[in-house]
């Protein structure tokens, strides 16, 4: 069971999710790793495109979904893995994901449920859901595009990334808004 989220906010249209994830962008580093978690389309690949708008990617991000992983590049290099269809936890092997996790870029892991065991300690979880959908049938006029965005800074913070900071700072952002 997870503990509270270090932030929760909401956003109310596509590209207000991608706003947060641009927010979010601009104060990662080098070695950072954000894990995607919700439901097919709760927002993951649009927060996605949001992180790499932040980083600087000027180039259209994609769900890379029957590719497993995207490489583009920003001011850091981002790696986009999606691993919605991942047949098993071990085909993950196969793609070398601690050059990834442990490289000189930010990495970006839809689906990172998929293979919790093996993400690093230290990572960002972002869930995001729609409220509308946890609540079952709702009243007329209620907004399909809100998000709810939970937010954990998961791990020790040794020596490596500081995933705590990054969280910091984007509630920062978060609360200049």
């Amino acid at each position: 069971m997870l503990r509270e989220p270090d932030l929760e906010t909401a956003t109310r249209s596509a590209e207000e999710t991608r706003a947060l994830g641009e927010a979010l962008g601009r104060v990662l580093g080098a070695g950072a790793v954000v894990c995607l978690v919700g439901e097919l389309g709760a927002g993951k690949t649009v927060l996605a495109q949001g992180i790499a708008r932040g980083l600087g990617v000027r180039e259209q991000v994609t769900s890379p979904s029957f590719v497993l992983i995207r490489e583009y590049r920003g001011r850091l290099p981002v790696y986009h893995m999606d691993l919605y269809r991942l047949a098993c936890p071990a085909e993950l092997e196969e793609l070398g994901p601690d050059e990834y996790f442990y490289g000189d870029g930010v990495t970006l892991v839809e689906w990172a449920d998929a293979v919790r065991d093996r993400l690093p300690e230290d990572h960002l979880r972002v869930e995001l859901a729609r409220p509308a959908a946890e609540a079952g049938p709702q009243p007329a006029g209620e907004d399909e595009n809100v998000r709810r965005v939970r937010v954990w800074a998961r791990g020790a913070g040794t020596g490596g990334p500081d995933h705590r900071g990054y969280l910091e700072r984007l509630r920062e952002a978060v609360t200049t808004c």
